[in-house]
């Protein structure tokens, strides 16, 4: 918008990377904390904290008269944004019943979405502002919608797992007889002790952070290491396929395969935005369908497939911005790769991370694979501008080989975890009923799957 640059002062590709990226460094802090906070104070409370924190860190950008003072709102912003991030997919899966699981867990990926649908009309029909108003009232707007995320936070059941974990039993029984569950569930989930958490809750903050780089190094140790490992990487990789570099940088993709003005832009982001709605919605509604893995697979096929397209298209000379329909072929594929990504990894790769971590480093591994997914997510908001500045096929030769590699790690490393409770994976996993990331075993040169879970029935 030309009113920021008024009071910013000139962006160039390489300070436009800085601002956007700048939100993530400490989001990836925040996210690599968030899993022993959340043991000591419960991850209800600490998602309330990091909305509270978000808010603040969106006023700051709201009131900014500097570039410095803007990039200090999206670092305060980062480090809420890390913390209930971070947290909120843990406590929805351990409040979800193990047959609805899949959809409650895509529920905070389609609260994402709609947030960006708002957010791109938002900033649609204020961009003809012609003052400062046009890129402070979103911020103003967003830092609200933050604190009242907080409030409503504060009216939901905290995770009874965490519950008794710190003894409170009486407490526990009252919040599961209002998830409902069954009673195979309940009892398994009474089961549950302080074992059952990585870090004590009744330790100090200052002990769970001494153990924390200890549990680390456990995390990584058997038999966890390999559901850590995978964890990490198809977090990090669902951001090496380019999904936040479309996001964030969306107007200049458009513009670069021919559509000109800021209005066009903007709308074209709003569209996609609302086909990324759409599809999150059937997503979600089909996640205890078809599984994880099924639609991780899928998923990363095409997805490989439309970048190569894209890239080739840039790479053969065929997309010009006043004629032929090289142009439109890479505005479709744009919109099918939101539509695939959302549908099928935005939803999958979170979900499947969350169960398939044991219990006793669920906090922490989580946030490690959250630390990787922000630290990815980092790289590519940084240098995305200044590859499509550089070279208009590179970027997505790029995301089409990390997407590539990505799906090849999920058909030999992943399983089937769809309609199963918490406990019973984690009894599978000690039962040795699996391997310790589901791999498949190689016997003369033929893939051969080892037995998983979906096999097994309670």
């Amino acid at each position: 918008m030309a009113s920021f640059q008024v009071t910013m002062g000139s962006i160039t590709s390489t300070v436009r990377g800085i601002i956007v990226s700048s939100i993530l460094l400490t989001g990836a802090i925040a996210a690599l904390a968030a899993g022993i906070l959340a043991d000591k104070y419960g991850r209800k409370h600490l998602i309330i904290s990091g909305a509270i924190i978000y808010g603040i860190g969106a006023s700051i950008e709201c009131a900014s008269i500097a570039l410095g003072m803007f990039i200090a709102g999206r670092l305060v912003k980062g480090t809420g944004q890390g913390l209930f991030l971070s947290t909120i997919y843990v406590q929805v899966s351990e409040i979800s019943p193990a047959s609805t699981r899949g959809i409650m867990t895509s529920l905070p990926q389609f609260l994402i979405v709609c947030g960006l649908v708002t957010g791109f009309f938002m900033t649609y029909g204020t961009a003809s502002l012609e003052n400062s108003a046009s890129w402070r009232l979103p911020l103003g707007i967003a830092s609200f919608l933050a604190f009242a995320f907080a409030a409503v936070n504060t009216i939901t059941p905290p995770s009874p797992r965490w519950l008794l974990a710190k003894g409170e039993t009486e407490q526990a029984r009252v919040v599961i007889a209002t998830l409902g569950l069954d009673k195979a569930e309940q009892h398994e989930m009474l089961a549950s002790s302080a074992a059952a958490l990585e870090h004590s809750p009744n330790e100090t903050v200052w002990e769970s952070l001494k153990q924390t780089f200890r549990d680390f190094g456990d995390a990584f140790s058997a038999p966890f290491r390999g559901r850590t490992a995978l964890g990490c990487f198809i977090m990090a990789f669902q951001q090496f396929c380019g999904i936040d570099g479309v996001l964030y940088y969306a107007p200049i993709l458009f513009r670069q395969a021919g559509l000109s003005g800021d209005r066009a832009n903007f709308l074209a982001s709003g569209v996609s935005s609302l086909v990324i709605l759409a599809t999150t919605v059937v997503g979600a509604l089909w996640a205890d369908k078809w599984g994880r893995r099924t639609s991780s697979i899928l998923g990363g096929t095409l997805i490989t497939g439309l970048m190569l397209l894209m890239g080739t298209m840039y790479a053969a000379d065929l997309v010009h911005p006043n004629h032929g329909v090289g142009r439109w072929v890479v505005v479709v594929s744009i919109y099918l790769f939101a539509i695939v990504f959302n549908g099928t990894w935005a939803l999958a790769f979170r979900t499947f991370l969350v169960e398939s971590l044991p219990r006793r480093t669920r906090s922490s591994a989580s946030s490690l694979g959250q630390c990787s997914n922000w630290i990815a997510n980092y790289i590519v908001a940084l240098t995305t501008p200044v590859f499509i500045d550089r070279t208009t096929f590179g970027a997505y030769y790029f995301f089409a080989i990390s997407a590539l590699l990505c799906t090849v790690v999920c058909v030999l490393f992943m399983y089937e975890t769809k309609g199963h409770t918490l406990e019973v994976i984690e009894q599978r996993y000690m039962d040795g009923s699996t391997k310790t990331t589901g791999r498949w075993a190689v016997e003369k040169l033929k893939m051969k799957p080892v037995t998983n879970i979906h096999q097994d029935t309670v």
